[in-house]
């Protein structure tokens, strides 16, 4: 049973408006948003760790729903959304099809970030006929070298920020410098335009969870990516400390034909540091 909407609704194009929306497949109701146009492939965003809808940059998902259906979501046990998160990524991947198709979509692009971007790359081998193109953003492939070590950086950055009475992406997702400190103020400030509806927090269990999933992910066999033909978009900071830059290196090298744009002077949140430069070219690369 979905709350969608109907069709003479005017077109909401601001996240900060965006309507919140469930719909209940497999025992699970999943919480999302939507925005933009109705009508052709729409393109449904993959958060990251211990994220839930309010954790999206609202100057990327607002440039692409311009002209495109954006569809976010909180996986299941995340946010407001009911069940236990997995501790797996492939199944984090089966419940996002199960929610897509519970949407009634049979085409999709994919937004993913970080632990999303993970996610969607299951989705994708499993699920190839499923996904016409691919953003792959701060986000590694299954068994990348030091992806398990995401869990220690992630617990040491949190404890740093709480010693600071900072947002602990301030630490995790920027350099902590004379660019990176302004541009993390900014982006921690963004996620705050939303005042009504916003989503409920991560639980700790869940998020404790999902780094178990991700440490599972880099210790895993790799997928084989030689038969992702679909046209993917990878960009990073150059100083990822999260999901090493490397990472989105090997994925380009093993993602045949990709495009791969590294942000100077950033880190793991490369794409919101330049979001100016970023959400333009997503937007064509989505658009093309």
């Amino acid at each position: 049973m979905s709350t969608s909407s109907t069709s003479n609704e005017p077109v909401v194009t601001s996240y900060a408006l965006a309507p919140a929306r469930t719909v209940t497949a497999g025992g699970v109701t999943y919480a999302y948003r939507e925005l933009g146009p109705k009508g052709g492939i729409p393109v449904v965003f993959f958060v990251h760790l211990a994220a839930t809808l309010d954790n999206w940059d609202p100057r990327i998902v607002d440039a692409i729903a311009q002209n495109r259906h954006v569809v976010t979501f909180d996986n299941r046990g995340v946010g407001a959304s009911t069940g236990s998160v997995p501790d797996d990524v492939e199944m984090m991947a089966d419940d996002a099809y199960t929610f897509i198709k519970a949407l009634g979509f049979d085409t999709i692009d994919v937004f993913a970030f970080s632990l999303g971007g993970m996610v969607a790359q299951d989705l994708v081998v499993k699920h190839p006929e499923l996904v016409r193109k691919l953003v792959l953003t701060g986000t590694g492939p299954r068994g990348g070298k030091d992806i398990d070590k995401v869990v220690g950086t992630t617990y040491w950055d949190i404890l740093r920020a709480t010693l600071t009475r900072s947002d602990p992406k301030e630490f995790l997702f920027f350099n902590r410098n004379a660019t990176g400190k302004p541009a993390a103020k900014a982006f921690v400030q963004r996620l705050q335009e939303r005042t009504i509806d916003r989503d409920q927090d991560m639980a700790l269990k869940g998020f404790r969870t999902q780094l178990k999933a991700i440490a599972k992910y880099g210790r895993s066999a790799p997928s084989d990516l030689s038969k992702v033909t679909q046209p993917t978009l990878i960009a990073n900071g150059d100083n990822d400390r999260m999901v090493p830059s490397v990472l989105s290196e090997d994925l380009h090298r093993r993602i045949k034909g990709s495009e791969l744009v590294m942000y100077p002077d950033s880190g793991h949140g490369g794409i919101f540091q330049y979001h100016e430069k970023f959400a333009p070219l997503a937007a064509e690369f989505l658009a093309a």
